[in-house]
């Protein structure tokens, strides 16, 4: 089984920054991609940044320019520099990795770290 956990959610003016982190954990061979999403309340999860172990990224489109994913290979964490936040990136943000584990491939969820913007 594989646990993942966010940390580095908070409440922050418009403008400022926020770093997420995201840690894989449990028997896990080897993890290809890693990726946070977000939900906001009545709308759908959506992919905000993902990356490969190689280190290819890939953005969604409302954060290019200002959010930076970056990974920590050795510790099985990735990372969301996230600046000039603006109170449409308020939201729940979810850490998702792909990890080969014992038992084969498997998609495994975080439970999420809030994340506030104010105007």
């Amino acid at each position: 089984q594989v646990q993942v956990v966010e940390s580095g959610g908070g409440l922050v003016q418009a403008g400022g920054s926020l770093r997420l982190s995201c840690a894989a954990s449990g028997r896990i061979f080897s993890i290809n991609r890693m990726g946070w999403y977000r939900q906001a309340p009545g709308k759908q999860r959506e992919l905000v940044a993902d990356i490969t172990s190689g280190g290819s990224t890939n953005y969604g489109d409302s954060v290019k320019g200002r959010f930076t994913i970056s990974r920590d290979n050795a510790r099985n964490t990735i990372y969301l520099q996230m600046n000039s936040l603006q109170p449409e990136d308020t939201a729940v943000y979810l850490c998702k990795a792909d990890a080969m584990g014992p038992t084969g491939w498997l998609l495994s969820w975080g439970r999420g770290t809030q994340v506030t913007v104010s105007s």
